[in-house]
């Protein structure tokens, strides 16, 4: 290598870093979609009259999707994403997918340079998106995908689509970095379909500390060469504040002042958390490969998270790097 080996994690993780600092992250939705519910009640009969008037139009288009839909249940590490595109423009390439149990978003992502197309899913289990249909309804801004009623916003080379797939399922497509933004998220939606795919990485959870379970499992890559796996953890009550971050990668993680602790069986390190870092345990495993276990938890906890972690000696790496797969 021409770098260090942390020189190059760090860059890729600042690369990374810029990219989901540019693409919409869904809070103007949110907020969006907040302000349609907080409207007046004739506004809110409104928004009513309209949706049912769309749900009639669309009734056995979306019978039939849902008859069509399937309703995969992943297993513990292995999350199964329920959408997937029929088109994106050329040069892009999958690089990340990310979900876990319940009502965890799904999210894939598309890199092409600097620019990035992201495609999530959401559950209308969850409460933040239960109302979303009728919501949307209400919004001035709308376009229809598959029949549906769909918020569209941003402009120029940043814009995001939000529209219910059907009854379980809410979706949004941002786009980052592409010219006539608002075009592609049209043409991207509109290909949009049910085509469960799965993220099967390299790394499993082993036994968790009381109060904590699995949140999500990601992988990562511009392609199977330098692919990574990463498991988060939560407590169940506030499932979107990770508390525990565990992952397998190719690169040495950050270890300066480093002190010696046994992990796996042989030697790693562990560094004390400080002002801008927590604490992390880190071990070379027998592929050559970096495990590394960060939280805000005792040495003993992190090191007993990542002496538990199960290893998949055969992940799929295979989409890394590919337009779809």
């Amino acid at each position: 290598m021409t770098r260090s080996e942390h020189e190059t994690e760090t860059l890729i993780r600042e690369s990374l870093d810029r990219l989901a600092a540019r693409a919409p992250d869904g809070r103007a939705v949110h907020e969006a979609l907040a302000r349609a519910g907080r409207r007046p009640r004739g506004t809110a009969r409104l928004a009513l009259v309209a949706a049912a008037v769309v749900a009639l139009i669309v009734g056995v288009v979306a019978g039939t999707q849902l008859l069509t839909t399937p309703s995969p249940v992943p297993a513990a590490g292995r999350p199964v994403l329920t959408y997937g595109p029929g088109w994106l423009p050329d040069g892009f390439t999958e690089q990340y997918r990310e979900g876990g149990p319940g009502i965890t978003p799904q999210v894939r992502r598309w890199f092409a340079g600097p620019a990035s197309i992201t495609l999530r899913t959401y559950s209308t289990a969850d409460p933040a998106w239960s109302q979303a249909a009728l919501k949307i309804a209400s919004i001035h801004d709308q376009v229809l995908v598959h029949g549906r009623v769909a918020m569209l916003t941003g402009s120029g080379d940043a814009a995001e689509l939000t529209w219910q797939a059907d009854d379980e399922h809410v979706l949004g497509a941002a786009i980052a970095g592409i010219p006539d933004a608002r075009a592609v998220a049209q043409r991207f939606a509109d290909d949009v379909a049910a085509e469960p795919v799965g993220v099967r990485g390299e790394l499993r959870f082993g036994p968790l500390p009381a109060g904590l379970a699995e949140r999500s499992a990601a992988v990562r890559g511009s392609g199977p060469g330098d692919a990574s796996t990463e498991l988060t953890a939560a407590d169940p009550a506030r499932p979107s504040m990770p508390v525990v971050h565990a992952v397998v990668g190719p690169d040495l993680p950050g270890v300066h002042g480093a002190a010696p602790v046994t992990v796996r069986g042989s030697g790693g390190f562990f560094v004390a958390p400080g002002t801008e870092r927590t604490a992390m345990v880190a071990v070379r495993l027998p592929s050559g490969r970096w495990l590394r276990v960060t939280g805000p938890l005792p040495e003993a906890e992190l090191v007993a998270i990542a002496d538990g972690v199960q290893l998949d000696p055969s992940p799929d790496y295979r989409w890394l790097g590919r337009p779809t797969s």
